[in-house]
């Protein structure tokens, strides 16, 4: 009798499992349908820099930075989510708007400290790509100009469709950290405590940290090309709500593959130090986890590295274009749009040339992380202030909890770059 009644059961059964599966592929394929500029954005700030940075914490403090990174993760989203509802809603980028509220003595103020930091960011990018391909055992005076003329191809040859596709390709190699993470054992009990529970230090070392963790979380060049890469998806107010989709799933994303970063290498190395470069990240897990963790995190390294080329000096080049009021678009030819795609170009160019050369550019990096202090407060309070504006945006702008809210994130921003800028200039006159 059971079986009997067993067996009646299961063409229901199936049907349901059937079900299901049509579900999800038709959710995977909503997903997939709506990622893009949100997804590149977020994933674009894990770059070689950021890379260094959060394997750093798990080195210096193993999981303690958990939960601090959760807190940065939904200040990230909120400043995402109002850089694209600006592009949505005006259809101008973030450039376009401050030229047109604000005065020309501003904007070519955060122009010119947003070129002079995004370029030493190309830089980083382009030395991560050579550190990825050196864990690899290949020389990054072949790696590096090979990679740049890829990149420099892709945007100045292909469509702005085409190179969103290829850059979310991209965004797969950072679900090797997650993995990476798996592999170094780590105590998930610890791991799961320091997320939800503060763990924070009073010292000037973990106070530098935190300031890090913000600066390369929260980057001005995120939200300039998030925005400016909405309207040149041509996304408008109608489908603004599937764009704050893809906005938050990319925070979400970014975040677990930061904090994936933290536990992979505190449960490695954690309690040993600060890290110099994401190739002694790298090699700190072969111990632990064995040459797989390490191949892994190469592979990340060059995903994140790969991407974040391609967005730095998209971001400058659009911003510097809608400042000036000329013609920018990936989908546009260097004839239709020559200063857009000639500063790309010029950019990558420089950057592959100083990674080429026999010089430690971490003088070079320590100044652009300076001038990035100053920079991102500034960019975050163009943002809050025009997503407040009502003339701006109309019926789509902050309500009173969001200009709170977004208040206090600039504040505290602006106060850790503050801190940043005052310990790195005393530092230049010995002053510890």
């Amino acid at each position: 009798m059971g079986t009997g009644a067993e067996d009646r059961r299961l063409p229901a059964l199936a049907q349901r499992r059937r079900r299901g599966q049509r579900s999800l592929r038709r959710r995977l394929l909503f997903v997939a349908a709506i990622a893009g500029p949100g997804l590149i954005a977020a994933n674009a700030g894990n770059d070689a820099g950021g890379i260094v940075t959060y394997a750093s914490a798990g080195s210096q403090y193993v999981y303690r930075t958990l939960f601090l990174m959760v807190l940065i993760g939904i200040g990230l989203a909120l400043v995402q989510e109002m850089s694209a509802r600006l592009g949505a809603v005006t259809g101008k980028g973030l450039a376009a708007l401050i030229r047109e509220e604000f005065s020309i003595r501003l904007t070519l103020l955060a122009l010119v400290a947003l070129v002079i930091a995004n370029v030493g960011i190309v830089v980083s990018e382009f030395t991560g790509i050579g550190a990825a391909f050196s864990l690899f055992h290949v020389t990054r005076y072949v790696t590096v100009p090979i990679a740049a003329v890829a990149i420099w191809l892709l945007v100045l040859f292909g469509s702005y469709r085409y190179a969103e596709r290829i850059f979310l390709l991209l965004t797969v190699a950072f679900l090797a950290y997650p993995v990476a993470a798996v592999l170094a054992h780590p105590n998930w009990h610890d791991v799961a405590t320091s997320t939800v529970v503060p763990h924070m230090l009073a010292g000037k070392a973990f106070v530098l940290l935190a300031v890090a963790l913000i600066g390369t979380t929260i980057s001005p060049y995120m939200q300039l090309y998030n925005a400016s890469a909405v309207v040149d998806r041509g996304i408008g107010p109608d489908e603004y709500r599937f764009e704050r989709i893809d906005v938050v799933s990319g925070v979400v994303f970014a975040t677990i593959i930061s904090l994936a970063i933290i536990v992979a290498t505190g449960a490695a190395i954690g309690g040993h130090g600060v890290l110099q470069s994401a190739t002694e990240a790298a090699d700190a897990l072969r111990p632990v986890a064995g040459s797989e963790a390490t191949v892994l995190f190469g592979l990340g390294l060059l995903g994140a590295s790969a991407l974040a080329a391609a967005v730095v000096p998209l971001s400058t080049a659009y911003a510097v274009a809608e400042a000036i009021g000329v013609e920018r678009s990936v989908s546009r030819s260097f004839r239709a749009a020559p200063l857009f795609l000639g500063l790309f170009s010029a950019q990558v160019l420089i950057g592959v040339t100083v990674t080429l050369l026999p010089i430690n550019p971490i003088t070079l990096l320590i100044g652009t992380q300076v001038v990035e202090g100053i920079v991102t407060p500034v960019t975050l309070a163009f943002i809050v202030i025009l997503a407040n504006r009502k003339s701006v945006l109309g019926e789509h702008a902050n309500g009173p909890v969001l200009r709170l809210v977004s208040g206090v994130v600039t504040v505290v921003v602006a106060a850790m770059a503050l801190v940043l800028v005052v310990i790195t200039v005393l530092g230049w006159f010995g002053i510890s």
